[in-house]
C-alpha cells in the first residue's frame, strides 16, 4: 500500500484535499492510504523517517512561518525516498525550474486556486501513478542503489552500460543510459554484488554484457549500444566472444 502525505499551511484546503482523496481512494479502489496531513514539514519529515518507503506527496510551496518551504521539504524527503512521487499544489503555475534546480523531479503542478481543477489534477495524477506502479511491477526490474552525497539514487541495473574506475582513489564511476554519476566504491564489491551479467572486461572497467554491440578484437576495445567505448585485456578476448 502506498502512504499519502499531505503538506498545506491553508487548514481549509487541507481538509478539501484529504477529503477529496479520501473518496477517490475509495471510489477507484487505489491501494493508497493517507498517513500524515499537517500544516508543518517537520511533521512530514517524521513520518516518513518512521515508516520509509516509496510514497505519493502532496506538498505547498509557500507553507508561511514555518522551517521550510515546499522545495525545502522536498528535498528533505528525496533524501529518505528517492523514488517518491512528489506533486506540488500551488498558486504559482511555472514553477518546472525551481523543481530542476533542487533535482526534485516533480511528478505534476496542481494549481489551488480552482477546487475543480485541484480535484481533477488529483485524479490525474493518483491514475498517472497507479499506471507507472502497474508497469514496473510487470517488468519486475531490478534496481542498483547508490548514495550520492545526501540522497541516495535508484538505477535500474539493465539501463546501466558500464561502471569505470575514476582517477580519484575509491571513486567509481556508473555510466549509465540517463545518468552519469560518481560514487565512492570497489570495482571488486560490484563485480560480486551484480553477478555474471557484467564482466570485468579489464581492471578499469565492469561492462553490462548485455549493452555491447560490438569488439574490435584488433584494437581490443568494446562498442557498446549507446555508442561509448572501453577497452578490454587480451585474456578477456575468450570470454568476451563466448558471451556475445
Amino acid at each position: 500500500m502506498l502512504p499519502v502525505y499531505i503538506c498545506e499551511d491553508e487548514p481549509e484546503i487541507r481538509a478539501a484535499q484529504r477529503e477529496y482523496l479520501e473518496k477517490l481512494i475509495l471510489i477507484e479502489g487505489y491501494d493508497m492510504e493517507i498517513v500524515m496531513c499537517s500544516g508543518h514539514p517537520e511533521d512530514i519529515v517524521e513520518a516518513v523517517k518512521e515508516s520509509p518507503g516509496r510514497g505519493i506527496y502532496f506538498l505547498d510551496i509557500e507553507l508561511r512561518g514555518e522551517s521550510m518551504d515546499g522545495f525545502g521539504l522536498g528535498k528533505e524527503i528525496r533524501k529518505l525516498d528517492s523514488r517518491g512521487f512528489l506533486i506540488y499544489v500551488t498558486a504559482f503555475q511555472d514553477l518546472a525550474f525551481e523543481t530542476f534546480r533542487y533535482h526534485l523531479e516533480a511528478l505534476d503542478y496542481i494549481v489551488k486556486g480552482n477546487v475543480r481543477k485541484m480535484q481533477e489534477g488529483i485524479r490525474r495524477c493518483l491514475k498517472v501513478i497507479t499506471e507507472r506502479m502497474r508497469e514496473e511491477k510487470g517488468e519486475e526490474r531490478e534496481y542498483f542503489s547508490v548514495k550520492v552525497m545526501d540522497v541516495v539514487k535508484h538505477i535500474p541495473v539493465d539501463e546501466i552500460i558500464f561502471f569505470e574506475t575514476s582517477g580519484r582513489t575509491h571513486r567509481i564511476e556508473l555510466h549509465g543510459l540517463h545518468d552519469r554519476i560518481d560514487f565512492i566504491g570497489s570495482m571488486q564489491e560490484l563485480e560480486e554484488k551484480l553477478g555474471e551479467r557484467f564482466m570485468r572486461v579489464h581492471r578499469a572497467y565492469l561492462v553490462n554484457v548485455d549493452q555491447i554491440a560490438e569488439l574490435d578484437l584488433k584494437g581490443r576495445e568494446i562498442r557498446m549500444k549507446n555508442g561509448e567505448k572501453c577497452i578490454f585485456s587480451r585474456n578477456m578476448k575468450g570470454a568476451l566472444l563466448e558471451r556475445i
